[in-house]
């Protein structure tokens, strides 16, 4: 349920420049509410359009221009005039109906304006503007056009125009995968291509030097920069194509190798919002919620059917090796006689949720294979799964069966199915389903990232809310706030996850991979990371071990937010250990967060409270380095006493060496406490905060 208070909502000015003036009106400014963001907008000499940014009166973005260029109609880039303005300013307070936060604070300026070409056709063009006090958001308006009633976009030049060689935070420009390992160097050291032969990925292609969103940056002074974009809708994903000579990024979207165009829409239109998150530290970019206020309010009303939740998976098995997905591997996890060990260690331990993947026919001809389509189906179980009991067990227990859909990139297939596919969901009371995409999309020449899966995977969520039935999409399109409109998209992947610990060829996931994700992927929204490995050796994969300590582990249950948080390992290797604890007793749904410290690529610790019982919970990673982490308890209320547990790396842990050695300290902390807590290597520190 949305409470939407509106505290004000009024225009400043709203006129039209006229013909006569124009050549006086050709520069315009909007601030933050705070003024400590600037935007400047203006058309130089040959009336093309331009923005620049400043903060705390410094120059963070330099000129930068903008522009179209269409299939069969001239570029749209110059030859224009300002024909009207308007600016507004909205403060409101919004609740999510799960999250990070329950109250949402949406405070911002408005500038929009309205370009018309001075020669004809006289093509218009809009541009909006909004400015918060944690960074802007601009977005394009087609409007009606005289004998235009569609546009054929081959590129939008879009360009962020940097002020010097910032160090940067990276994964590349990949038109069908975003599960590469984030990179860490100067903007003129960016080498996407470099990237294009990756071993351990189903897809991918890199067409050039470019890099996904979002992608953060810290200037020499200590300012950081996050590029994203939000409200992704019927339009193409949005690279940024590096230029190192000038220092600057331009808008690349992906394309189609089935049709000389990147994006068709029919007028009128807009263009999702092309966003900078601006911060004078790292853990500011945390704490923005531009993103998600860029998007419209929800339009699914009520979504208490969906609740937030911790959930098992028979899934972890098959990535060590030990159970297989398809049936005929003589190794099947999926079945009526494994599920009960899952179901019967989740209802005992505070676990409402159980994934099954490898209950349907298909897996056999998955992957690998060119021709997939209707490989799968999502309505007929293997003959060793007997989903009626399975269901009716689950439920007596009080846990509730997740459904696993994968497409094995065949989108067309699981479009002819997903009613009939939601519809037995219904009938089994399941309201949650993790959705997958592996593999190159067919047909052939379409890309995960293109315009064409960005509307396939929004017809997923929109027919999925229809049956009430929330999605956690693997493989997606990137995050960008929808969540906020259809908050049935509960979570996705989108960010090389915990199972390349357990396959990569490459080492895994190096121990400051979660402590860059916090300040990257995690800007954009719910991460389905699957955390809680115990095992970490992983004694069946020689080769492999998951890179952190046991109290990292754990502290990514507060750190990477979602409100699906999976317990991954098997039962038999969290039963007896009481670091399972802090799991069994960690929220998902949240009143508040509060980022306490943090660099990119190095730490960061955060603490949360639970919707509805007042507990708190804090989280602490860092990366190879160990730390000493100082934490000033006064985010908590006064005059309240919590029993702390804290679960922390000992003084002998290592990520490698001796990665699952841990302490358990007890505590009473109230708000006037200080305390400094060691990390190792690798390590973290967990702790729980149950009000007294």
């Amino acid at each position: 349920m949305r409470n939407l208070k509106l505290s004000y909502l009024f225009v400043i000015m709203a006129f039209t420049i006229t013909g006569c003036c124009k050549h006086n009106e050709n520069s315009l400014a909007i601030s933050s509410p705070s003024n400590n963001i600037n935007v400047d907008f203006f058309l130089d000499d040959n009336g093309s359009p331009n923005y620049a940014i400043a903060f705390l009166g410094e120059n963070i973005i330099d000129t930068s221009a903008m522009g179209f260029e269409f299939l069969d109609q001239p570029q749209m880039q110059s030859g224009f005039e300002i024909i009207e303005t308007e600016t507004s300013s909205v403060n409101e307070e919004w609740e999510m109906p799960w999250g990070e936060q329950r109250m949402v604070v949406n405070n911002y300026n408005v500038l929009i304006v309205k370009l018309q070409e001075e020669q004809p056709p006289k093509r218009k063009l809009n541009v909006y503007f909004k400015a918060y006090d944690y960074g802007i958001g601009f977005r394009y308006e087609f409007p009606k056009q005289n004998g235009i009633d569609s546009l054929f976009i081959i590129d939008e030049n879009t360009q962020f125009s940097l002020t010097d060689d910032h160090i940067c935070w990276w994964t590349p420009g990949d038109w069908d995968i975003y599960e590469h390992l984030y990179n860490t160097t100067k903007f003129t050291d960016i080498d996407a291509i470099s990237k294009r032969n990756h071993y351990g990925l189903a897809q991918t292609y890199i067409p050039e030097n470019a890099v996904n969103t979002p992608v953060t940056m810290r200037t020499d002074n200590g300012i950081h920069l996050s590029f994203h974009e939000a409200n992704l809708t019927d339009y193409a994903g949005m690279t940024l194509k590096i230029d190192k000579e000038n220092l600057s990024m331009t808008s690349e979207l992906v394309g189609s190798d089935r049709f000389d165009y990147k994006v068709k829409r029919a007028l009128p239109f807009v263009t999702p919002w092309r966003t900078i998150q601006i911060s004078e530290n790292a853990t500011g970019l945390i704490d923005s919620k531009l993103i998600l206020n860029l998007n419209e309010p929800n339009i699914l009303g009520d979504v208490s059917w969906f609740i937030p939740k911790k959930y098992m998976g028979i899934w972890w098995e098959m990535h060590i090796g030990t159970k297989s997905w398809d049936m005929k591997s003589g190794k099947h996890g999926a079945t009526t006689e494994n599920a009960p060990k899952f179901i019967d260690f989740a209802s005992k331990n505070n676990i409402k949720g159980l994934l099954i993947e490898g209950w349907n026919t298909g897996w056999e001809h998955w992957i690998g294979f060119e021709d997939r389509e209707g490989v799968f189906d999502f309505v007929t179980p293997y003959p060793d799964y007997d989903i009626d009991k399975v269901v009716a067990y689950a439920k007596s227990k009080g846990v509730e069966i997740i459904m696993h859909h994968e497409t094995s990139g065949a989108p067309r297939t699981y479009d002819k199915q997903m009613d009939t596919a939601f519809a037995l969901m219904n009938k089994y009371g399941i309201t949650s389903v993790k959705t997958g995409y592996v593999g190159k999309i067919i047909p052939k020449g379409e890309y995960h990232h293109g315009q064409w899966m960005v509307n396939h995977y929004r017809k997923v969520i929109e027919t999925a809310a229809k049956y009430n039935i929330a999605v956690n999409a693997h493989e997606p399109i990137k995050a960008t706030g929808i969540r906020r409109t259809y908050p049935n998209a509960i979570s996705r992947e989108g960010l090389r996850g915990q199972e390349f610990n357990a396959w990569a060829q490459d080492g895994g996931n190096p121990p400051e991979h979660l402590s860059i994700v916090a300040f990257t992927r995690m800007l954009a929204g719910p991460i389905d990371f699957t955390p809680g490995v115990f095992d970490i050796k992983l004694p069946t994969k020689e080769n492999n071990q998951v890179n952190t300590t046991i109290a990292h582990q754990l502290a990514l249950y507060v750190v990477i937010y979602s409100p699906i948080q999976m317990a991954c390992d098997l039962p038999e290797n969290y039963e007896g250990n009481c670091a399972f604890d802090f799991i069994r007793d960690v929220g998902v749904d949240w009143e508040q967060t509060k980022v306490l410290n943090g660099e990119v690529g190095d730490f960061v610790t955060i603490a949360r409270e639970e919707r509805g019982t007042g507990n708190w919970f804090v989280g602490s990673i860092t990366d190879e380095n160990s730390r000493d982490i100082t934490i000033n308890f006064d985010f908590l209320p006064a005059k309240v006493s919590y029993k702390a547990m804290v679960y922390k790396d000992a003084r002998d842990t290592h990520w490698d060496n001796n990665p699952t050695s841990y302490e358990l300290e007890e505590l009473i902390v109230t708000n006037d406490l200080t305390k400094t807590f060691h990390l190792a290597e690798g390590g973290g520190l967990a702790i729980s905060l149950i009000a007294q």
